[in-house]
């Protein structure tokens, strides 16, 4: 990996999305590109403006980068079992590594209730000139900033929409709105460095970082001991785990889907959204995935936060798609013209109007991830039960109308397959859920709707022709979705019905094992086309595995460890070149993930068979 980036302040192209690292704090993360450059970074939380962004606008966008400029090459490695991204910059004769870190929020970090990034340069052997140059562009590059030298200290970046102070432990210079600086360092000697939100202008030196350093270390590892995982594929679910992590906001036990907005979903095209909220989806399903792996506070959190959302949800409507981390309802999604985009994918948004689509299946993915911590985690409260009974209500009205479906289209309502199926899902788990804790429900009428909502699917979204149930009522279109048929146990992972599904898709979307959501036709109200979903393709793999093609799964499975980035981060989709699209990295590809390698192990443990048996296609 070698990058020729900002010879000047900042005129190189764009670093390909897989080659980011993230660091985080519980409340916001850094993406931190393989040359040093943290190009991406919203404080003081996830959905904050951004103060880094130099990845949607080279330009413009603002950096922070700390380099060696005269190296053959650079490698990026995590600490073991933790978030401590390790940089290390490659030369004949010099070897310099960058540690990057964010202090989480938690009590046995003491600096933890600080917005900070941490960043210390070590030179190892030889000697090194290292280029800093820090420079913010605060709310989105629209707030201009001033810089303000403090001799001892470093700098102060003052701009309407907040503060920046920048602590150095050698002196900076000012070049216009940036700090930098360049020293050379000779082995043993180290340049530490933070930059902190509104934080006190105050000296810092290598013991403090070395004292951050360890309490950061311990906090990942003692939070990752927590794991149950002991299979086969530790590694890749442990950093998935990780990654999840942190996607948490501590704050509010809320989940986003991933930190970043408008990374493009296919090169240049239009398909680019501000994934820095809570999808009831992807959050449902993160919360099964930790649950699975022993991580039951995370969970509680998220509950917690759910339960609030259905209590303050007016009786007459159903939750929304998605919400603020906070809660907030209205998520306008504006247009930043002024931003052009990474390599030049336009339009840059921010807000999501998916916040106004009606997507049916959510009832059902909330349902099933509160049944499991009903039954895994901790008893729902009679208060979260009443909630849920008035959305199920809602739900019984309205199952039958035509919605955004799953992938949120918009090219128009139907009546979506996959909705349809969670509408199942919803009301069985809640009849479980009552029959298991006693609690007050109207079962007959929840039977009544589960089974006019399996009917449906069995009778009007299942086609002959094809041999395969179809995306809506009616068509002839292939939906990946409902590879979960046999995950939420509305089908046996053997039924004849389902094979046949999984055969069709096959043929039509499974492309090099890697797994397309839909025919993308322009049916969805967009043009340009776009990559392979990495959580269709972990469904595949599961729903492979469930239905006895364990070799295949297997073969799938780990060819897919081979698509993640250096460092097991995914984004939401693969390219035909193999590159990472959308936006990075994406908590539901995680989530996939960890769900998958699990029951490929169960399944491989209960039995063998060949890999290659199959693997033709």
């Amino acid at each position: 990996m070698t990058h020729a980036h900002h010879a000047g302040l900042h005129d190189a192209p764009y670093l390909p999305i897989e080659d980011h690292g993230i660091i985080g704090d519980l409340h916001t993360v850094a993406l931190v590109g393989a040359e040093g450059t943290i190009d991406w970074c919203c404080l003081p939380r996830f959905d904050a403006p951004s103060v880094f962004a130099s990845l949607l606008d080279a330009e413009r966008g603002g950096f922070f980068s700390v380099r060696v400029p005269e190296v053959e090459r650079t490698k990026q490695m995590y600490l073991p079992d933790s978030n401590v991204l390790l940089t290390r910059f490659l030369a004949e004769d010099a070897v310099a590594e960058l540690y990057d870190f964010m202090v989480p929020d938690h009590p046995a970090c003491t600096a933890g209730g600080t917005r900070q990034i941490v960043r210390q340069l070590r030179v190892v052997r030889g000697s090194a000139t290292v280029d800093v140059v820090c420079r913010p562009a605060f709310d989105y590059a629209r707030a201009p900033h001033e810089v303000a030298l403090v001799e001892g200290v470093g700098a102060v970046f003052t701009s309407p929409a907040g503060r920046l102070v920048l602590r150095s432990s050698v002196p900076l210079r000012t070049d216009g709105d940036a700090a930098l600086t360049t020293v050379e360092l000779s082995a043993g000697q180290a340049l530490s460095l933070t930059a902190q939100w509104d934080g006190e202008p105050r000296p810092v030196d290598g013991p403090e970082v070395d004292r951050l350093l360890d309490e950061t270390l311990r906090y990942w590892d003692g939070w990752l001991r927590q794991s149950r995982y002991q299979g086969r594929y530790r590694e890749a679910v442990e950093r998935s785990a990780l990654a999840l992590k942190l996607l948490v906001h501590q704050p509010t036990g809320a989940l986003i889907a991933a930190p970043t907005t408008s990374l493009p979903e296919s090169p240049g095209g239009s398909r680019n959204w501000d994934y820095r909220y809570t999808w009831v989806r992807d959050a449902a399903f993160t919360l099964y995935a930790l649950m699975r792996l022993g991580f039951t506070e995370e969970a509680a959190g998220f509950v917690d936060w759910l339960h609030d959302r259905c209590v303050e949800a007016p009786p007459d409507t159903g939750l929304q798609v998605l919400y603020g981390i906070d809660g907030r309802a209205a998520l306008p999604e504006t247009e930043l013209t002024h931003l052009a985009g990474y390599r030049g994918a336009r339009p840059v948004r921010i807000g999501n109007a998916a916040s106004l689509q009606l997507q049916l299946d959510i009832h059902g993915e909330l349902m099933d991830s509160v049944y499991l911590y009903n039954k895994y985690g901790e008893p729902i409260s009679y208060e979260l039960w009443e909630a849920l009974s008035r959305q199920l209500e809602w739900l019984e009205k309205h199952w039958e109308e035509p919605d955004d479906g799953i992938w949120e289209t918009r090219g128009g309502r139907r009546r979506f397959t996959y909705s349809a199926l969670m509408t199942w899902v919803a009301f069985e788990r809640a009849m479980r859920i009552a029959r298991h804790r006693g609690m007050p429900a109207p079962v007959e009428r929840w039977r009544d709707a589960a089974a006019a909502a399996y009917r449906y699917v069995q009778d009007s979204c299942y086609s002959h022709e094809l041999g395969a149930y179809v995306q809506y009522a009616d068509s002839d279109v292939l939906d990946a979705s409902l590879l979960v048929m046999p995950l939420v146990k509305f089908v046996g992972p053997a039924d004849p019905r389902f094979l046949s599904t999984v055969r069709r898709l096959e043929e039509q979307l499974v492309s090099d094992s890697l797994v397309h959501r839909y025919q993308a036709d322009g049916a969805d109200g967009f043009t340009d086309r776009e990559g392979t979903f990495n959580l269709c393709s972990f469904w595949y793999v599961e729903a492979l595995a469930r239905a006895g093609r364990v070799g295949e799964a297997r073969y799938i499975f780990e060819k897919m460890t081979t698509h993640a980035n250096h460092l097991g981060l995914y984004a939401e989709e693969i390219g035909p070149a193999g590159e990472a699209l959308g936006n990075f990295p994406q908590a539901f590809t995680h989530l996939a993930l960890i769900s998958a390698a699990t029951n490929l192990d169960r399944a491989l443990t209960t039995r063998r068979s060949p890999v290659m048996r199959h693997c033709r296609r």
